[in-house]
């Protein structure tokens, strides 16, 4: 039980008006049903504990509960006895920590740490309560995708987005002069006469088709062609590649790839193949690969349980509130507890002094 201190404790300091404050869903955060604030509040506490509960008693809402933050608030104490006293206040009943996930960007996971605070002390039992609650409350609501810090407005010092190009300015067009109305000739005397007889006129030349480059051909058309390459046993002509293109564009649009298709229409040749045209088509249609279903879309992956664990006030262990009790784990919990000492026995006294006096009489000169 603890024992009341008649001697008063320093004052807290005044909270200042700049006092840190953590982000969104972190620090302090107060339980409900606290009792009016009074003058004997923690008034059971040791000194320490006494100055340092009054000072976050009257923190905000969202308030930095970082041992390092109070440590540069209250200049009494250091982040050790800071940290100390964080401890005897979770095993008063006024304090406990908790962790729980919150979804960040895409596939992100973090974690929120919040720091439960009560004026009132509580029992371990009222905190289980308390934080089952929190942690039905808490699946019930639903998950944010994204922190504040990651809608935050673009920092200043972040680089411009580059401006979309503009377009290009269109060229004027140039009008054309309009052709001068052909005027017809006027007949003379000597164009009535029938015109001599002249050599025939020279077949007109015969324009080449231009073929397209290998640019523009397709990947079926460019590995059909090279099967000649690589073997000169399928050696095809340009209208052969074009009559096997749409077979071997057939393969490619079921997923596999051109070396496969290669592979697929070199293995095994005969010593001597008399048609390449004949044998590539029917391997064409004999070894085409199954259709399979096209299934881009990824599963969803299930959303994170959004569970709340509470931490050990000291180490910051996670675990369940029924295996912390006093905010505390089982290792941190035996660190701080005074030992039971049992007092020795008056007969066990009375051997020590004996054997203490024998000892001093043979010590003795003779």
């Amino acid at each position: 039980m603890a024992t009341q201190h008649p001697s008063p404790a320093p004052h807290a300091p005044a909270r200042s008006a700049a006092y840190p404050m953590a982000k969104a869903g972190y620090g302090k955060r107060s339980a409900p049903d606290q009792q009016a604030r009074t003058r004997n509040d923690f008034a059971l506490l040791p000194t320490r504990e006494r100055y340092v509960a009054g000072f976050v008693d009257h923190l905000p809402e969202g308030a930095a509960m970082s041992v390092k933050t109070l440590a540069k608030q209250l200049p009494l104490y250091g982040q050790q006895a800071i940290s100390t006293a964080l401890n005897s206040l979770s095993v008063a009943g006024h304090l406990r920590r908790v962790r729980c996930p919150v979804v960040g960007a895409g596939d992100e996971t973090r974690w929120v740490f919040r720091t439960f605070w009560s004026r009132t002390a509580r029992d371990n039992e009222w905190w289980n309560t308390y934080l089952a609650t929190e942690k039905a409350a808490l699946a019930a609501a639903p998950a944010p995708e994204a922190s504040a810090l990651d809608t935050a407005p673009q920092p200043p010092w972040a680089p411009a987005e580059e401006p979309p190009p503009l377009p290009a300015p269109e060229r004027p067009r140039t009008e054309r002069a309009p052709e001068p109305t052909p005027v017809p000739h006027q007949r003379t005397p000597a164009q009535d006469r029938p015109p001599a007889p002249t050599s025939p006129a020279p077949p007109p030349a015969v324009t080449p088709t231009p073929q397209p480059s290998e640019a523009d051909r397709s990947p079926a058309y460019l590995a059909l062609a090279r099967l000649g390459r690589n073997d000169h046993r399928l050696t095809l002509s340009a209208d052969d590649c074009a009559t096997l293109e749409p077979q071997a564009t057939e393969w490619l649009a079921r997923g596999v790839s051109v070396d496969y298709l290669a592979h697929a229409l070199t293995a095994g040749l005969p010593a001597q193949v008399d048609s390449p045209l004949g044998f590539l088509r029917r391997r064409l249609n004999d070894k085409i690969p199954p259709q399979l279903p096209i299934d881009n879309a990824r599963p969803a992956a299930p959303a994170p349980t959004r569970r709340l664990l509470m931490e050990c006030t000291d180490c910051g262990r996670p675990g369940r509130p029924e295996a912390l009790p006093d905010g505390l784990c089982r290792p941190c919990r035996t660190a701080h507890s005074p030992a039971d000492v049992t007092p020795p026995h008056p007969a066990e006294i009375a051997d020590t002094k004996a054997h203490m006096s024998n000892l001093r009489d043979l010590l003795k000169p003779v």
